[in-house]
């Protein structure tokens, strides 16, 4: 006999089995009987004579209520994300899609509940030497914190939309974009199977000779930083298989070589948060803190600032730390995402207080500098003297921490005004003195980024531009893109939008279409005014660049210039290239797909998949794909080989599976895949949710 009316009524609400071990609520494949309000409505329905306005009043009450419920449950740590676990009588609270979300079902067989990571820890633990091993967040701190900041109370603010509504395509476009997004695909998996066979738990294959090396600590830099990819591409097998893998890394033993915190930071524990967030794996989240204990005792020094070069053997002996006095401004300041995440994550307040005791310095002294608005490329992390050197630059040494200046706004959900801040300020320096119009043979109307060298000349202050470019600074174009949609700077996108263009022109310019890591060009005539925005070419001022560039004699006879150009191999528009190695790099497809996305241009797409088609013919090795040491070199008409494309170099960063084909493979996805205004992704392309509003918000 069917069930009353009512009764079925009342089954509509998901309820809970009860928690797990680790007290996370377990999603209950039945029905949560006794929800007040869906009873009073069930009952009102039955015995109420006016049935219609019934049903429209327990509509709207069925509504508001799973509305709320949904949104509540989301981002309700968003209030206070640091209140104790079971304080309030609440429970815990966990992230949308996690393993605690209670409507989150992981795929059928997905995980295996018999797997427990203490259970691989205790495996290892009997197989190796347990002496040496250190228990980082049960080590006395030398220098403990006395005043601990806390992330601010209150929900998050609504931020602009940063994503730009894309027209659904015409079947046939459709078909050749899943067509280029499979070609990513395959590509990667290629790269992941030698990896895999090759290389597997080692930071990096060779991608030549099949070798394998550890240049990040040994703890399998590769494995971790491609398993959001693994998860976005769709890969869960690889990715069921790689969680089980690096949850059995051991973090526990100190290196011998010294620790880059800042690379340590942005793949390892940007690659597990990232990879929770998106899957809902606790094991991932428990890895995620063992790196964060770890990467905390560098901030054991007297100033709590880090130690960026830091020798984890001293300090797992409790020797004191100090910070050094030359540190770079991109290896103290990227630490906002990682670290605050953590924090919200995991409800402890340790990792945001460090990260932000640097931004704090940072805001109050970026107008003091000799370049107001920016920060010197180098700066004193033991005097925490952040304005004394003269050189600025977004590029190379400085580029994540700007980059993170409205990621971090987008992550926290303006909770901290100061980012906006100091964002908006180092923009207008920037655009004003950095950003530079190159003077082409096509007369392209782009920007470079360049550096600023900071001087006195009696009373007056001299900025002087070295117009060099840098792949590395491909990602300014989508960093203003996004920074601009969300303060609302219509000119910061425009800016953007053209510094990614001068990163395409380089890219089409250059002999097997890829561009370089640096290169120099002559900028266009600061006298240029609104009213006349020409800037022709001119092959005289082009070549007296150059002869300048290249130190060549005074003297030199027009044709002995145009032999040392074509021995240099510069193009027409390059005025030198002091690095002709492409290394994989992630920068320039990073900005085209973020222009995309926040503009929807329609030649985009096609301009990326050249890019891509580029890249994958001239690095493409048997085994995967190699650095190119010379992206010049290009003949096709010699009759010596090994002459005619680029040489290959047996290396393979991790970066190129986390970030260049995953930027790629998004560019021809869905652009609800990893959204925009969901996600924010750290300087090595890992996507981390953003907090944003539940609907209590909208009573505010």
């Amino acid at each position: 006999m069917p069930p009353p009316p009512a009764k079925v009524l009342i089954h509509v609400v998901p309820g809970f089995a009860g928690n797990d071990l680790d007290g996370v609520p377990i999603p209950n494949s039945g029905w949560y009987p006794s929800c007040p309000l869906i009873s009073t409505a069930a009952t009102m329905l039955l015995f109420s004579r006016n049935r219609s306005y019934v049903f429209l009043i327990a509509g709207i009450f069925l509504f508001v209520f799973l509305a709320i419920r949904k949104r509540s449950y989301q981002y309700s740590y968003v209030i206070d994300p640091f209140q104790s676990y079971h304080g309030d009588g609440s429970g815990d609270n966990f992230l949308p899609g996690s393993s605690g979300d209670p409507n989150y079902v992981p795929p059928n067989d997905y995980f295996d509940d018999n797997t427990d990571d203490n259970v691989n820890d205790k495996d290892q633990n009997d197989e190796e030497d347990t002496a040496d091993r250190i228990e980082w967040s049960k080590l006395k701190p030398n220098y403990p914190v006395q005043d601990m900041r806390q992330f601010p109370k209150g929900s998050p603010q609504w931020l602009p939309k940063v994503q730009k509504f894309i027209e659904t395509e015409p079947a046939a476009e459709r078909q050749v974009r899943l067509e280029r997004r499979d070609a990513v695909k395959k590509v990667f998996q290629r790269c992941w199977s030698s990896y895999r066979k090759h290389a597997w738990m080692s930071d990096e294959i060779m991608p030549i000779s099949g070798g394998k090396r550890d240049v990040f600590g040994g703890w399998g830099a590769t494995l971790v930083d491609s398993l959001d990819t693994l998860w976005i591409m769709d890969l869960k097998d690889e990715f069921k298989e790689a969680v089980e893998a690096a949850s059995r890394i051991d973090f526990s033993k100190a290196p011998g070589d010294k620790v880059n915190v800042f690379e340590t930071n942005i793949r390892y524990l940007g690659g597990f948060l990232a990879a929770y967030d998106l899957s809902g794996d606790r094991r991932l989240l428990r890895k995620a803190t063992e790196v964060g204990e770890m990467l905390y005792v560098a901030f054991d020094t007297p100033n709590r600032m880090p130690m960026t070069r830091w020798d984890a053997v001293d300090a797992s002996k409790n020797k004191p730390q100090e910070a050094d006095e030359s540190v770079l401004l991109a290896e103290i300041g990227t630490f906002a995402l990682e670290f605050t995440r953590l924090s919200l994550l995991t409800k402890d307040p340790k990792w945001f207080d460090a990260a932000h005791r640097i931004t704090e310095l940072l805001h109050k002294q970026q107008d003091t500098t000799r370049f107001p608005g920016m920060w010197p490329v180098i700066v004193n992390a033991r005097t925490t003297e952040f304005n004394l050197h003269n050189d600025f630059t977004i590029g190379a040494m400085a580029d994540s921490w700007y980059e993170y200046l409205p990621k971090a706004h987008a992550l926290v959900g303006g909770l901290l005004p100061q980012y906006r801040e100091m964002y908006e300020k180092a923009m207008e320096a920037v655009i004003k003195r950095n950003v530079f119009r190159p003077m082409l043979p096509d007369n392209a109307n782009v920007l470079v980024s360049g550096l600023v060298s900071v001087s006195r000349s009696g009373d007056d202050t001299v900025y002087s531009l070295k117009p060099e470019g840098q792949h590395l600074v491909c990602f300014a174009g989508g960093m203003l893109a996004l920074g601009g949609k969300l303060v609302e700077n219509q000119t910061h996108v425009s800016v953007g939008e053209k510094l990614m263009d001068g990163c395409i022109w380089t890219y089409s310019h250059m002999p097997v279409g890829i561009m370089p890591e640096t290169f120099t060009m002559l900028p266009c005539p600061l006298t240029i005014s609104p009213e006349k925005p020409e800037c022709t070419f001119s092959e005289t001022k082009w070549k007296d660049a150059i002869k300048r560039q290249l130190e060549a004699p005074d003297d030199i006879s027009p044709e002995e210039l145009n032999s040392l150009i074509a021995e240099k191999h510069i193009s027409k528009g390059f005025t030198s290239l002091p690095d002709t190695r492409y290394i994989l790099r992630p920068e320039a497809i990073e900005s085209v797909f973020i222009l995309y996305r926040t503009t929807g241009r329609k030649d985009l797409p096609e301009k990326a998949w050249k890019m891509f088609e580029a890249i994958e013919k001239n690095t493409k090795t048997e085994l995967a794909n190699a650095a190119l040491s010379d992206i010049t070199r290009y003949d096709p008409e010699n009759e010596d080989e090994s002459k005619r494309y680029p040489e290959k170099t047996d290396s393979m960063e991790s970066f190129w599976l986390g970030e260049t084909l995953k930027y790629f493979y998004l560019m021809f996805s869905e652009p609800d895949l990893i959204s925009l205004d969901e996600w924010v992704f750290n300087t090595e392309a890992h996507p981390l949710r953003r907090l944003v509003p539940d609907l209590k918000g909208l009573f505010d």
